[in-house]
């Protein structure tokens, strides 16, 4: 029997496994759902809303969304006019478009007038196949450093569910990295609830600790549940806000005597190894972190389960990463 095919992951594919639980869209009905109950919720695309998920929204209250055509900076611009109108705007693109083309927008227009403008951007990291032009592996690093920015990388649908209201109640510019089509469904099966700024332990153990965020937490607790069974007792600390980072409760658990690794969807420079390094350096913490990340270079464009493999960000070379520390 000849193996299956590889096939390179295209822009609008779904990133869930096979006979994997899924949500379909949670993005485009969260936004309906909150948008039911506030009037002042509106949608915008750069006509990207059918990759987005938005096209939940623009069906159900086409009097409420705007689609701009591809023209990122007139996106954020038009997101800014009805903010300041009172609006509560959602502008989708993907995460490359926003970060690289529009960056001088999002900064000035929303960020420096402290603007109630929420971003919410497809195709994190390494989600695509498509390459450097479309793989977003530094968008956190870039917006980081802007201030008045809050970001969030959720894990699952449960994430995005649970983030889209309390981001749309934030007074201030948000920026999340969105999982499209039909996303994963993880979280549930632990004892968590999304809440703005704090990470959470949702796996303890006593040996090593992951300091996870995005969807890495799944990969995380899937390689915990792996380690287990060679009597490895790892626990997953799930990061998904990014900024304001929850600093306290991350260097409580880095402080336990256990091996710590960082597991993020993003370059290992200036995202959440970079956060954690930045807050125990402050603290004056002093303990070796493993970053799992990808690396500081473009990545190749091809089939997605190869090159999670190839930049160590897959479940298996996790497992062989904490097997590798302990030797």
């Amino acid at each position: 029997m000849s193996p299956k095919k590889l096939v390179s992951g295209a822009m609008s594919a779904d990133i869930a496994r096979e006979g994997q639980r899924t949500m379909a869209a949670p993005l485009g009905h969260a936004l309906l759902e909150v948008a039911e109950s506030d009037e002042r919720l509106v949608g915008l695309s750069a006509d990207l809303a059918k990759y987005t998920d938005l096209h939940v929204f623009r069906d159900a209250m086409p009097d409420r969304f705007y689609q701009v055509g591809m023209a990122e900076m007139a996106l954020v611009g038009a997101a800014t006019g009805l903010a300041q109108e009172g609006f509560i705007p959602f502008a989708s693109t993907y995460s490359v478009f926003a970060t690289r083309r529009a960056y001088d927008f999002i900064c000035l227009d929303v960020a420096e007038r402290n603007l109630n403008v929420n971003m919410v951007c497809a195709l994190p990291g390494l989600t695509t196949g498509y390459g450097p032009s479309h793989q977003a592996t530094e968008d956190i690093a870039i917006l980081r450093g802007m201030p008045n920015m809050t970001i969030v990388d959720p894990c699952d649908a449960i994430d995005i569910v649970q983030a889209t209201p309390q981001l749309a109640a934030y007074d201030g510019p948000t920026y999340m990295r969105v999982l499209r089509g039909r996303v994963p469904v993880v979280l549930d099966e632990y004892d968590y609830a999304f809440e703005l700024g704090r990470a959470k332990v949702v796996r303890p153990g006593n040996e090593v600790l992951i300091v996870s965020t995005g969807l890495m937490t799944e990969r995380a607790l899937d390689a915990a549940k792996e380690l287990a069974g060679d009597g490895i007792d790892v626990s997953v600390l799930h990061c998904p806000t990014l900024k304001p980072f929850d600093t306290e409760t991350v260097l409580a658990e880095i402080a336990e005597d256990r091996l710590v690794l960082t597991a993020e969807n993003h370059t290992v420079i200036g995202g959440l190894f970079g956060a954690v390094a930045e807050a125990m350096a402050t603290r004056g913490v002093t303990k070796r972190i493993h970053p799992v990340a990808l690396p500081d270079e473009f990545l190749d464009a091809g089939a997605l389960p190869t090159l999670y493999d190839r930049y160590g960000v897959s479940t298996a070379k996790i497992v062989e990463r904490v097997k590798g520390l302990l030797a």
